[in-house]
């Protein structure tokens, strides 16, 4: 399914993470895809992601030797990205929204863990 077709939760845990690890999958936001892979399954090319990190988009993890590691956290937020390139949205305006996104993230997570 194109990135662009994918709902965007408001959420960048993936739906049923906390499942999926019960069952001894590896936490969301711990690395385990390479960019090939990642690129295969965000539909974006390697090039692109590339670019983003560049621009401070995204910070996938890295092995010893350099190699970028990207999770399901990530694969999350790759997604959300090429939802807003497909809307028109430039690289700067992509950086604002995503950044009050995960403001409005942890301030969600305060007044959970304060109910």
């Amino acid at each position: 399914m194109p990135p662009q077709d994918l709902p965007d939760t408001g959420s960048h845990r993936p739906a049923g993470a906390d499942r999926h690890r019960a069952r001894g999958a590896p936490a969301p936001d711990h690395g385990v895809y390479g960019i090939s892979v990642t690129a295969e399954l965000s539909g974006v090319p390697t090039q692109s992601l590339r670019l983003w990190e560049r621009h401070g988009l995204l910070s996938p993890s890295r092995t010893e030797g350099g190699t970028r590691r990207y999770s399901a956290d990530d694969l999350a937020r790759i997604r959300r990205i090429a939802a807003l390139v497909a809307a028109g949205v430039n690289i700067a305006g992509i950086a604002r929204i995503l950044d009050l996104e995960d403001h409005n993230s942890e301030l969600r997570e305060i007044i959970d863990r304060q109910e």
